[in-house]
């Protein structure tokens, strides 16, 4: 078999660089697979779907995984075994992004375990991958028999110097105010994600109309490309139907479930009620209808139950204004905060919304606490990390503690990306905030931001102000619509939008958008984002009401960490021989001690508990690193008496106060005037330029004597000449002073 030849198709993106993709080369034993090419970035979509459902399938099984390779980047895995293995957070965060714009377009009642893997088999460091993959595993389910009604695609638009650039080089997004991924198909958008500094709700608007005049495009070339190489698609077996138990449900459990809807219930007392309709419900059947019935109509019931449900309580939000719990459509729920709740923790907060609670902890590390973040396009470390827990007692459930899944790292980054908006600029600790999600219905998230801002106050930490979270929802029904601020879980499982704003009092910081319904017009995303400002707001409120501003200080245990900046010259001379000099000192003053070179200048960070200990060691580095001025004066210690005058230490720093220095008079016998431990106060007179030597005097703070300032003004020019070759003259006397003493010097 020879070479396969790939058809290919391309497109530019605004600005002009160009995509291509490429399929029929690599793969072709999968249901669909393209290769994405942008310059030297180059990513492979593959998507396979079994031929057969899977058996009692109750949702669609669907895994969507993105994988990097660390040859893309001509790099090993810094790992043990030296391969690729668990998803980063990084590559499960880009995962959720195709995920959640993929799996609404699969048919109801589809229920063949499907698989979408993306790798990135070839990256350059200015290309961001994120913002293709989900346009790879869109072309290779477009193209694939696999039923799916794509395509969409997906986009990072990024307002750089005020003006909206589509997919940006990595170096140009550092820049940005504004960094969104918008998903969207030709006529709708249904995801949102990304964070601002500060941006107003019109200014969200208008990214995302951007974005999607580019996903546009994209949608064309994958439609272009379908009809070139495109498979037919399977035939998809409808869902069975039953109109005889369709109504009999409908006569059984109406008007139960409405009188559940509209009872102001708990999430506890309401679940309850609901499944005990869906109980006696299934009960009556069975009297009726007889088991064999049943068991021919398996599911049915239970499926005509839920979508009863969805419609009851939709049709009451929109016809009467009435929410689960009672509320009004703008009305947030009850709020109490508390800080200082755990006295160990550097800081910590509980918020509780309604029936969500946070228990979050802030702690204060040092650089060595810094999280390494190794991918393979890149080694960083970081200094803000936010983790997200949320334990099966939060929702009354038993399950097995495992590690976090990917519903946490999604929550944890939204979060983390937008309380990271208000982190102080210079602040030399490293921060873990922890959210413990105790409670929840609905919005955890959103109150792991709300927590996090308390709790980093009551730690002390500088930020710039408090910072609020939200979640919206909205119902839509032909003409009607409802929007819906602090969305309860079972409005979000209901409705048509799960949209989460977290921001300031001055603007947006983070959103995350999941639109369920096609058509939602910018008009009404405006309002929606308006009605969110307002719930944020008051939430804020909330907040202040608590603690408005963060301590002045931080808590009496929490790590004190004094920064250092010092001539990168002296940093070798700070660490010493195999670090003998760093760790030395910060075994004897009991610190923490980290020295980075940061352009030109070393960067020390000390870190303690104790003040005392923090003042010991940066007294040791001020005088490794001290640099004296000529004409500065000090007090000195005498070290060594030689014939010639003495050596003193000053300052950490050691020079010659010679014989002619020390006095105005002549002194015959340095023994006689200086002994070893003798303090002396000196002045720094003179730097040897080729040996850097201190030539110090004590004689330039002493009054000169009368009589002899009186010869200084009648002929001092002369007088000082001679005295000068006197000297000189005398230490030719005694050639061994001149020549031994000072190379010992």
């Amino acid at each position: 078999m020879g070479k396969q030849i790939p058809d290919t198709i391309s497109f530019n993106l605004p600005g002009g660089r160009e995509v291509t993709i490429e399929t029929g080369k690599l793969a072709t034993q999968a249901d669909g697979s393209v290769v994405v090419r942008i310059g030297d970035t180059m990513l492979l979509a593959t998507v396979v779907s079994a031929k057969e459902p899977r058996e009692g399938a109750s949702f669609f099984p669907l895994s969507v995984d993105y994988q990097e390779k660390f040859a893309s980047a001509g790099r090993i895995p810094g790992n043990f075994f030296r391969r690729e293995s668990k998803l980063s957070d990084y590559e499960v965060l880009i995962c959720r992004l195709v995920d959640r714009a993929i799996r609404p377009l699969f048919p109801d009642g589809y229920m063949n375990d499907t698989q979408v893997i993306i790798n990135l088999v070839s990256g350059d460091k200015e290309t961001m991958p994120d913002a293709y993959a989900a346009l790879a595993a869109s072309t290779a389910l477009t193209i694939s028999d696999i039923p799916w009604a794509g395509p969409i695609s997906e986009v990072r638009v990024a307002r750089i110097n005020g003006e909206y650039v589509i997919n940006p080089s990595k170096s140009d997004c550092a820049n940005a105010d504004m960094d969104l991924i918008v998903a969207a198909d030709m006529d709708n958008i249904m995801m949102v994600e990304g964070e601002a500094d500060e941006c107003q709700e019109h200014e969200l608007v208008e990214a995302i109309r951007v974005a999607h005049e580019a996903i546009k495009v994209q949608c064309q070339a994958q439609l272009d490309l379908r009809e070139k190489v495109g498979k037919p698609k399977r035939e998809v077996e409808p869902l069975p139907e039953n109109e005889e138990i369709k109504n009999r449900v409908e006569e059984l459990a109406k008007d139960k479930i409405y009188e559940i809807a509209k009872g102001r219930l708990d999430k506890s007392a309401r679940k309850n009620g609901l499944d005990e309709i869906k109980k006696n419900l299934i009960e009556t059947l069975t009297e009726e209808k007889g088991e064999e019935f049943m068991e021919e109509n398996k599911g049915l019931p239970e499926r005509y139950f839920d979508e009863l449900k969805k419609k009851v309580i939709r049709t009451m939000v929109l016809e009467e204004g009435v929410r689960l719990d009672g509320r009004n459509s703008d009305e947030i729920r009850p709020i109490w905060c508390e800080i200082d709740y755990l006295p160990s923790p550097h800081g910590s907060a509980v918020f509780t919304r309604g029936e969500t609670q946070s228990l979050t902890t802030v702690t204060l590390g040092t650089k060595l606490d810094e999280m390494m973040v190794d991918t393979a396009m890149e080694q960083s470390f970081e200094k803000f990390i936010l983790h997200y827990n949320f334990p099966p007692y939060s929702v009354g459930e038993v399950r097995p503690l495992r590690a976090p899944g990917r519903r946490e790292v999604g929550h944890a980054n939204l979060a983390g990306r937008s309380i990271k908006k208000v982190m102080p600029k210079e602040f030399p600790y490293t921060v873990r905030i922890v959210s413990d999600i105790l409670e929840s219905n609905g919005s955890s998230s959103m109150a792991t931001v709300c927590a996090g801002s308390l709790a980093l106050m009551d730690a002390g930490v500088p930020i710039r102000e408090g910072i609020s979270g939200i979640a919206m929802g909205m119902i839509a029904e032909g003409d009607k619509a409802a929007i819906l601020s602090d969305i309860l879980g079972d409005e979000d499982a209901l409705g048509d939008m799960d949209f989460k704003v977290t921001g300031t009092s001055k603007g947006i910081c983070g959103c995350q958008m999941d639109i369920k319904i096609e058509g939602l017009s910018f008009d009404l995303l405006e309002k929606a984002l308006v009605q969110a400002r307002e719930g944020r707001l008051h939430i804020l409120g909330k907040m202040n009401e608590v603690i408005a501003a963060p301590r002045p200080d931080l808590k009496p245990h929490a790590p004190r960490i004094v920064e250092l900046r010092i001539d990168k010259s002296f940093i070798g001379a700070v660490i010493g021989p195999g670090g003998k000099i760093i760790q030395e000192i910060q075994a004897s003053t009991g610190t923490t001690i980290n020295i980075e070179e940061v352009g030109d200048e070393g960067v020390v960070t000390i870190a303690s508990p104790d003040k005392a200990s923090i003042d010991a060691a940066v007294e040791r580095i001020k005088e490794i690193t001290f640099t004296p001025e000529v004409g500065d004066v000090y007090d000195a210690v005498v070290k060594t008496v030689m014939p010639y005058g003495v050596f003193v230490e000053f300052s950490g720093k050691s020079g010659l106060l010679h014989v002619t220095e020390m006095s105005h008079s002549r002194i015959e016998r340095v023994d006689e005037v200086f002994s070893e431990g003798d303090p002396v106060k000196v002045k720094l007179i003179g730097v040897d330029k080729k040996t850097g030597k201190f030539r110090l005097s004590r004689k330039a703070l002493m009054p000169m004597p009368e009589g002899m300032e009186r010869r200084e003004h009648r002929g001092g020019g002369d007088r000082r000449r001679g005295g000068g070759d006197r000297h000189r003259g005398g230490n030719r006397g005694g050639g061994h002073h001149r020549g031994g003493p000072r190379d010992r010097d």
